[in-house]
C-alpha cells in the first residue's frame, strides 16, 4: 500500500482489555506511514450503516489506560448473509477504502474471510479474554481476564476461609478452558474443571475430604463456564463429600478494567504488526504471538484448527493440588 491509501479498522465481538492498545497502534502506525486511517464504530453492525470516521493522531489520545474498545462493538447476524457482505464490502468501497483490519475472535475472522472474497485485503487481530483462537499463543485480553480473577479470587478465599467453606468460582472462557486452568494454577485452585478435560466429582470429593482431614478449612475450585451447570456439580459436590459449598459466577467482570502490562504490550505490537502486513501487499493473514514473536499467519488457521489445550498444564495444576 502506497501514501495515501486508505486502511479501516473495527473491533467485533466480546470487548477485550487491551483492544484501545492495538487501535491507537494500528491509527498512528498508519499515519506514521501517510496512510488515512478510518474507525469504523460498532463493528460490522456500525459497517453495514457507514458508521465510519477518518481517524487522526488525537482520535487516539489517551486511550491505552482504558478497557473496552472506544471503536465499540456489536453483534451483527446480518454479516452471515451474503447481502450483508456485499453490503459491508460497498461501504468499504465507497469511501476508497482498500483494507480493513479486524480485531476480534474467530467469528470476527469469518466475517473478514468473506470481505477479502470481495475484494477488500484484511487483516485479523485476535483480541478475546477467551484465549480461544487457533494460531496463536495469546489473545488480546487473555492476561487482563487471569488476572481480574486472581484479584477476586484472593477475595473470596479470606470469606472460604472464614466461614471454613469449599467455593466453586465459575470463569469465562466459552468452550475454552484457558482462563480457568491459567488463574487456578496462579492461587492454587484444588480442582480445575475445564471443558477439554474430564472430571468425576466422586474424586474432587474425595480430594476435597482429604484436604479437609490434613486440617485444611477450606477450598477454591474454579469452574470454566464450559465445563458444565456449576450449581449441578456444586449439588454433586455436596452430596458426594458432605461438606458445604458456595457458588460464585464472576461474570463480566472479567471483560472490564485497564489492560495489563502484558496486554498493552501485545496491543500495540499486534497493532504495529498488522500495519507493516499490510504495506507488505499481505491480506487474509491473522497477527499471531507464536513462538515468542509477533507474526503473521494464515487467517484460516483460526476457524480451521481448534485451539491445543496445554495438558502438561493441567497435569502441574493436579499434580501441585493433591
Amino acid at each position: 500500500m502506497g501514501a495515501d491509501s486508505k486502511v479501516a479498522v473495527l473491533t467485533s465481538g466480546g470487548d477485550a482489555p487491551g483492544m484501545n492498545t492495538a487501535i491507537r497502534a494500528i491509527v498512528r502506525k498508519g499515519i506514521y506511514h501517510d496512510l488515512r486511517v478510518y474507525g469504523v464504530f460498532h463493528g460490522y453492525d456500525g459497517l453495514l450503516r457507514g458508521e465510519i470516521k477518518e481517524m487522526e493522531l488525537g482520535s487516539v489520545a489517551d486511550i491505552v489506560h482504558r478497557g473496552g474498545t472506544v471503536l465499540k462493538t456489536a453483534r451483527c447476524e446480518e454479516m452471515f448473509t451474503p447481502e450483508g457482505q456485499r453490503l459491508a464490502a460497498d461501504q468499504l468501497k465507497a469511501k476508497g477504502i482498500e483494507a480493513l483490519v479486524v480485531i476480534g475472535g474467530d467469528g470476527s475472522y469469518r466475517g473478514a474471510k468473506k470481505l477479502a472474497e470481495l475484494g477488500i485485503k484484511v487483516i485479523g487481530v485476535p483480541g478475546t479474554i477467551d484465549n480461544d483462537i487457533a494460531g496463536t499463543d495469546s489473545t488480546i485480553g487473555f492476561d487482563t481476564a487471569v488476572n481480574t480473577v486472581v484479584e477476586a479470587v484472593s477475595k473470596l478465599r479470606d470469606t472460604a476461609s472464614s466461614h471454613e467453606r469449599t467455593f466453586l468460582v465459575e470463569v469465562m472462557g466459552r468452550n475454552c478452558g484457558d482462563i480457568a486452568l491459567h488463574s487456578g494454577l496462579a492461587i492454587g485452585a484444588e480442582s480445575i474443571l475445564t471443558p477439554e478435560i474430564p472430571f468425576d466429582l466422586q474424586e474432587i470429593s474425595e480430594k476435597l475430604l482429604r484436604g479437609y482431614r490434613r486440617g485444611k478449612n477450606h477450598s477454591i475450585i474454579i469452574c470454566a463456564e464450559g465445563a458444565g451447570d456449576i450449581r449441578e456439580i456444586a449439588s454433586g459436590l455436596k452430596n458426594y463429600s458432605g461438606l458445604e459449598n458456595r457458588v460464585t459466577i464472576l461474570g463480566h467482570i472479567q471483560r472490564g478494567g485497564a489492560p495489563s502490562a502484558a496486554d498493552s504490550l501485545l496491543g500495540a505490537m499486534m497493532g504495529g504488526k498488522a500495519i507493516e502486513a499490510l504495506m507488505e501487499g499481505k491480506s487474509e493473514v491473522m497477527i499471531s504471538h507464536f513462538q515468542n514473536e509477533i507474526v503473521d499467519r494464515p487467517l484460516e488457521l483460526a476457524f480451521k484448527e481448534k485451539k491445543m489445550f496445554n495438558r502438561k498444564l493441567y497435569e502441574l495444576a493436579n499434580e501441585l493440588a493433591i
